[in-house]
């Protein structure tokens, strides 16, 4: 049975999505529906271009949630492919009113999305990317908003209790963000560097000050000032450092797979890559033709050579 500390933060969350969006926005969105038909259960939008308002010369982010992969596709190796390593990528563009918007979408089913919102999710890709702001555009039913609100309100929930396991002094709202978006950008193969996680806290302090009252009374961590702690022993601190390290192995070997796949399904893919770790990194990739052509290896190849110039965490 759902505790009403429960339905206040998934409440939280329903109040988020009444946000306006720019028209751009949904008319994307609605292409992108468009190509899965009646099995998509909604479209969330999240990332830069939400949380900045900017989309000219941006690339919209979206997660396509559908009933399955079976009837997602009409080829079977990519609903294959998205079952064995979740979620497949693909590239949209199309004219608005004479302007060029771009998306990144990536699909994952409803039970796999539920399933990586969890703590006993290894993988910290969904539960820490949908710990910061996102709008559900396109809902199935009223429902499916409420469903997909409640994964959403548990992914605060996981977030935190997995940050408290490893640093259980994190006892205010900033050191609790800070650490654990940078925790999580680290368990995965990104191109931003040290200081990201302040910057998104501070871009909606408020937002996460007041989640992290909600959720930690959803978890039944009692508010208010808390003592000192004392650094706990040794033996203690393993297995929550232990864990995180298995994310960090697991989320960088994932992402990888993610990157060789998505070359198989992003269009431009390589160009889009290199856009991206200049953009956040300041590393420069010159794509040639050769690299266009064959993107699984040109990808692979190049891998080791951008993780030593910092490229990569």
């Amino acid at each position: 049975m759902t505790s009403k500390a429960d339905q206040e933060l998934t409440t939280f969350i329903l109040d988020e999505w009444k946000r306006p969006v720019p028209d751009a926005v949904k008319q994307a969105a609605q292409a992108v529906a468009d190509k899965f038909g009646d099995c998509v259960s909604g479209i969330l939008f999240y990332g830069s271009c939400l949380r900045t308002g900017d989309i000219e010369e941006k690339v919209l982010d979206f997660y396509v949630i559908v009933d399955s992969y079976k009837e997602a596709y009409q080829k079977r190796w990519l609903a294959i492919a998205n079952q064995i390593c979740p979620p497949n990528v693909f590239y949209h563009e199309m004219d608005i009113a004479g302007m060029t918007v771009r998306c990144k979408y990536a699909v994952l089913s409803r039970s796999d999305f539920a399933f990586r919102v969890r703590p006993e999710c290894l993988n910290v890709s969904v539960w820490a990317r949908f710990c910061q702001p996102c709008i559900l555009l396109l809902p199935k039913d009223d429902m499916t908003r409420q469903s997909i609100a409640g994964d959403v309100a548990q992914a605060m929930k996981t977030m935190i209790s997995n940050l408290l396991e490893l640093i259980p002094g994190a006892t205010n709202s900033r050191d609790l963000w800070v650490e654990a978006f940078e925790q999580t950008y680290s368990a995965e193969l990104r191109s931003e560097r040290r200081g990201k996680g302040l910057e998104i806290y501070l871009l909606d302090q408020d937002r996460y000050d007041a989640l992290t009252a909600l959720a930690e009374e959803a978890m039944g961590i009692v508010p208010g000032p808390i003592p000192p702690i004392k650094q706990p022993p040794r033996t203690e601190r393993f297995v929550p450092r232990l864990k995180w390290f298995a994310r960090r192995c697991n989320g960088k070997f994932v992402s990888f797979m993610r990157l060789v796949k998505a070359a198989m399904t992003f269009d431009g893919g390589i160009d889009y890559l290199a856009w991206k770790i200049k953009r956040h990194s300041g590393v420069e990739i010159t794509v040639t033709d050769r690299m266009r052509r064959h993107p699984i290896l040109s990808g692979i190849s190049l891998f080791w050579g951008l993780k030593r110039k910092g490229a990569f965490k």
